[in-house]
């Protein structure tokens, strides 16, 4: 385990419009806000077209080829989710919603891109005194915490 200490700042409430997609309007609202590392979750609609990572192709590949799965109607979601800057100070979002229609839920990571179906609200909580960031990790591929 690997882990550091950060203090709560600013508390952001956001909406989301129809047609949005979610981490690249939150990418942009961080760094046009001056914030460089927070924590946040988020309820709404996500529209059809939407793609999520919903999990490895294989338990143990390396490298990590993803399975993605394409929302076919509008689902309403529920979601939690981290924002840190990579290696360059990018602001990098990993956030991993469940999404349901009817009596089916598929939950999975919005990297690949959620569009937003008429309103999604986030509740965003900036971190600060925090040095985590996301470091790319080559057996992975990934990005990963390193805090």
């Amino acid at each position: 385990m690997k882990y550091t200490e950060a203090k709560q700042g600013r508390v952001f409430v956001i909406r989301l419009e129809d047609g949005e997609i979610v981490h690249e309007r939150i990418e942009q609202f961080v760094k046009d806000h001056g914030i460089e590392r927070a924590t946040l979750f988020a309820v709404g609609g996500a529209d059809k077209g939407t793609l999520l990572v919903v999990g490895p192709g294989e338990s143990r590949s390396n490298p990590v080829k993803p399975m993605i799965h394409e929302l076919d109607d509008a689902h309403e979601i529920t979601g939690s989710g981290t924002l840190f800057p990579d290696d360059h100070g990018n602001p990098i979002l990993h956030m991993h919603m469940a999404c349901g229609r009817e009596e089916n839920t598929v939950t999975g990571c919005i990297r690949n891109g959620v569009k937003v179906w008429q309103v999604m609200e986030i509740i965003l909580t900036e971190l600060l005194e925090c040095t985590a960031r996301r470091l790319y990790d080559p057996n992975t591929g990934f990005k990963l915490l390193a805090p």
